[in-house]
């Protein structure tokens, strides 16, 4: 048995080992499909967009004067950084409906990878997480029959960090010993010298 029960909860959910996905991980066909997809649907329907109307917006300020043109090339290099920005926030704004797209696949590392990362975040574990007094801690019972090398690819896969404790030390209230006075120095009709 090697300390471990030989049965499961009823009403528990056994965790499956988050799939390794690195630099040398090869996409399905299904997965290339819905990358296809994505590339497509965040050009044309949010970058070009975006792009289009950030030059717009752009030259509409250049020709009302709040914007100033290049004394050489005019409203030229403006305009292509509002497309290049416009660009960029149109794929930057298409991610999570993409992130959804691969979620939804049924046999897919790349989705399976998301939805964990997704429970991962929903509910924490750790230092910071917060538990009811009617929750069971999973972890401390030995109700589940796992195999030793899942609770490896565990703690391997999940960084556990120490909350560092705000120290005030040096900020800009602590005294350092060092003051502003000034030596104030008195000189009589004589030349002599003397400090206050």
């Amino acid at each position: 048995m090697n300390g471990r029960a030989d049965f499961q909860e009823p009403n528990a959910e056994v965790r499956r080992p988050i799939p390794h996905i690195g630099a040398d991980y090869i996409p399905t066909e299904e997965e290339r499909r819905v990358f296809a997809e994505c590339n497509d649907e965040s050009f044309w329907f949010r970058s070009v967009p975006l792009a289009a109307t950030s030059m717009l917006i752009t030259q509409g300020l250049i020709s009302k004067g709040i914007l100033s043109s290049h004394p050489k090339y005019g409203s030229i290099p403006k305009l292509i950084f509002a497309c290049i920005m416009g660009y960029f926030a149109g794929k930057l704004s298409y991610v999570k409906t993409c992130q959804e797209k691969f979620k939804n696949l049924e046999n897919s590392p790349l989705g399976e990878a998301l939805r964990s990362g997704q429970a991962r975040r929903s509910s924490p574990h750790g230092h910071y997480s917060q538990k009811s007094k009617y929750d069971s801690n999973v972890n401390d019972h030995s109700s589940f029959v796992t195999s030793p090398a899942a609770d490896n690819m565990e703690k391997e896969s999940i960084p556990h960090y120490e909350p560092i404790p705000f120290s005030a030390s040096m900020n800009e209230s602590t005294p350092t010993g060092i003051t502003d006075h000034i030596a104030q120095v008195k000189v009589n009709k004589y030349g002599d010298t003397w400090d206050e």
